[in-house]
């Protein structure tokens, strides 16, 4: 019999059980994989992150994130929360993250992340994306329309065709015309499996842009071949959606900065924090971040 501590943290949250839960699972050097799905499954959460020793002791730790059904390169919700956790529990042993930053090994590569302070004290962190935007082949109103039971009149085409993006995952992209056909839409697990295999993209994220509104870009992520019909904030995607936004913007030099709201339709509002630089007319670096709030701690036990 082993047992390993956990605690969850309520990531991307203005309020307690808000935003999207993590589950984080410290010293899991003894675990194997399929132990670490199994558990994941068990929490049943968007993600579980499970620590082990770094290869390289430069780095903070290995990290591994895993969905109730399959295990992820990259994900940016996971970081933050991890980054927060492990941040805190630093602190209140008396030896502090040196300069508030954070270094992750995870299979898809080296992954920067800050602590984020208010009046001192630890309340979040900011996960910098670990690979360059890459923007992909575009797909039909009409198929990614039929992924969320929408008529294709409900994508707005103005700015871009549905589109692959991704800065550590990808995602289909789609802007959606108004708030109404955002709430309206549905994830359809069949059509999913037909034109969105999980070799393809991550899942799909659709947007609208409400200028007036606070926050002014709404959004929901669906990735039912993840185990995730919805996620409540989706860092990755995240990540992936404000460096594109940098990318169809004209100017060729800017910072672009947006506060994203997500999981407001499943009754766990989320805010985002997002920005990304473009110089020349290229992407530079992309960041997102926001609060955390601690849950619950506790032991895990494996017979």
């Amino acid at each position: 019999m082993s047992l390993l501590r956990y605690a969850t943290v309520d990531v991307f949250a203005e309020h307690q059980f808000g935003g999207n839960p993590l589950a984080v699972v410290h010293g899991a050097d003894g675990l194997s994989a399929q132990q670490m799905q199994t558990i994941a499954a068990e929490f049943n959460l968007s993600e579980t992150t499970f620590i082990l020793r770094p290869q390289d002791p430069a780095n903070t730790a290995r990290v591994r994130i895993f969905t109730p059904w399959a295990e992820l390169p990259f994900a940016g919700h996971p970081n933050v929360g991890t980054a927060y956790v492990l941040a805190s529990e630093a602190e209140r042993r008396g030896k502090p993250i040196a300069n508030d930053v954070l270094t992750f090994e995870e299979l898809g590569g080296l992954v920067t992340v800050n602590v984020l302070r208010n009046g001192g004290s630890i309340m979040g962190a900011q996960v910098a994306a670990p690979q360059p935007l890459s923007v992909g082949t575009t797909l039909a109103p009409g198929i990614v329309a039929s992924l969320c039971d929408l008529s294709p009149a409900s994508i707005e085409q103005s700015r871009h065709l549905p589109l692959i993006a991704s800065a550590g995952m990808p995602f289909v992209f789609a802007q959606l015309r108004d708030r109404a056909a955002l709430t309206a839409a549905s994830p359809n697990a069949s059509a999913f499996a037909q034109h969105l295999p999980r070799e393809f993209a991550s899942g799909l994220f659709l947007y609208v842009r409400e200028p007036q509104a606070n926050p002014p870009i709404q959004a929901r992520m669906f990735a039912p071949l993840l185990g995730v019909p919805e996620d409540p904030a989706t860092g990755a995607g995240n990540v992936a959606l404000i460096g594109l936004l940098a990318h169809l913007n004209s100017k060729p030099d800017l910072v672009l900065k947006a506060r994203i709201g997500q999981g407001v339709d499943m009754g766990r509002p989320s805010l985002i924090e997002a920005m990304a630089a473009k110089r020349n007319g290229v992407v530079t670096a992309i960041q997102v971040g926001g609060r955390c709030i601690p849950v619950m701690s506790g032991t895990l036990t494996l017979r």
